[in-house]
């Protein structure tokens, strides 16, 4: 397997994002475009890109804080408030990620999915919501911003968010809040997979070590939206 990190500048800061293939460097194959959850980079992310590798897609990792840093809480938690309050920020720094990938010279740029886990799940989205040629998002115990139907419209691929009933940054509330958008904005094959009992950053086997209500590792639910992810890559890409 093939694994390098790649500096690129957005958002005023140098960036580093993992790219991971295996095989050959040139013959083009489907691409995943990897947003990693709110604190930033880790092993789980580079984790996720290898296991993708693994399947024969050409994987790379974003990074939206810089550096390739994983950050403190008390740092994470303000990074995250201005991407939140900014969504063309976010969509920026997503771009960015996407021409790093698309410059690969084996990612066959009709076929590219984007995924992202926690605040990665909305930058993921948000990616779509520009009218970006992406076939599949998948969000992994996403966060939910406000609303946009309008912005939704542009998006032109199938769309999968996998949650936690008890994930307290995706609130049933604000899961109802998405379906309506999706069902407004007419964004033609959306699914919203529940799981019940299941906390925030389930897919994650160190969550348990932060050690904060409502956050916590699930392995069945890990399996589940795993495979519910690579089923719709099958049909997308």
């Amino acid at each position: 397997m093939h694994t390098t990190d790649i500096s690129y500048e957005a958002d005023g800061r140098t960036m580093i994002g993992h790219l991971a293939y295996e095989g050959s460097s040139v013959e083009r194959r489907p691409a995943v475009l990897i947003s990693h959850e709110g604190p930033g980079m880790s092993d789980h992310t580079r984790d996720v890109a290898a296991r993708l590798a693994g399947l024969g897609y050409v994987a790379f990792a974003l990074d939206y804080h810089g550096g390739g840093a994983f950050l403190p809480l008390e740092e994470t938690m303000p990074r995250l408030g201005e991407l939140i309050a900014d969504p063309a920020r976010t969509q920026a720094l997503a771009q960015a990620g996407l021409d790093v990938l698309l410059a690969q010279p084996n990612v066959d740029a009709a076929r590219v999915a984007a995924i992202g886990y926690c605040f990665g799940g909305v930058m993921s989205l948000e990616l779509a919501r520009t009218g970006a040629d992406i076939k599949a998002v998948v969000g992994f115990h996403p966060g939910f911003t406000t609303p946009r139907p309008d912005a939704s419209r542009n998006v032109t691929g199938s769309v999968l968010m996998c949650c936690g009933s008890e994930d307290p940054f995706a609130t049933a509330d604000q899961r109802v809040a998405f379906e309506v958008e999706m069902r407004e904005a007419g964004v033609k094959d959306w699914r919203l997979e529940v799981y019940g009992g299941v906390k925030h950053s389930f897919t994650n086997p160190d969550a348990d070590t932060v050690g904060m209500p409502g956050i916590g590792y699930d392995a069945l639910a890990d399996q589940r939206s795993w495979r519910s992810m690579l089923d719709l890559f099958d049909l997308a890409l």
